[in-house]
């Protein structure tokens, strides 16, 4: 199974816990062989999420870099970029009703390259809601769906 991960999981990486999820589900998720991906765009999320704690003196830029390599360089992470013209047309067409373009990339990767988008943000669970993402949905990826850590751990973690 294919799996888009939105930026939240990949904070650990840089030292950033969530309270909810834990910090080594990348690498359970990884053990159970499911294939993970990520847009570019999230490395300069987590770059700039880095950057906010680096100026309150809550981490080191050595941190953050450090885990912004180790996802560069892990080969199990499948990294998507803007080259790819399928995942920039379709983000273009989420834009009109999304408000955040790094958003439409995220959801239009997941669209063109998983299974399911895993993400914490509501804003983008509630889209699947919304008549106009289930048509999208429909004609380019009627299998994907999208969820929180919770509903996925159900799901397909017992």
């Amino acid at each position: 199974m294919k799996i888009l991960l939105d930026t939240t999981y990949l904070l650990p990486l840089i030292g950033i816990s969530i309270e909810e999820l834990p910090d080594t589900l990348i690498l359970e998720l990884i053990n159970r062989k499911y294939k993970i991906y990520i847009n570019y765009i999230t490395l300069f999320e987590l770059a700039a999420k880095g950057a906010k704690y680096i100026t309150q003196g809550l981490l080191s830029s050595i941190r953050i870099l450090k885990g912004i390599n180790a996802i560069v360089y892990d080969d199990r992470i499948k990294k998507i970029g803007l080259e790819d013209t399928d995942v920039l047309a379709t983000a273009f067409k989420l834009r009109v009703h999304v408000g955040d373009f790094i958003d439409c990339l995220i959801i239009s990767t997941a669209i063109h390259y998983s299974n399911i988008l895993l993400t914490e943000d509501e804003t983008i669970i509630k889209l699947t809601n919304s008549t106009w993402f289930k048509e999208l949905i429909k004609t380019l990826n009627p299998k994907l769906e999208v969820l929180n850590y919770r509903r996925f751990k159900e799901r397909y973690m017992q």
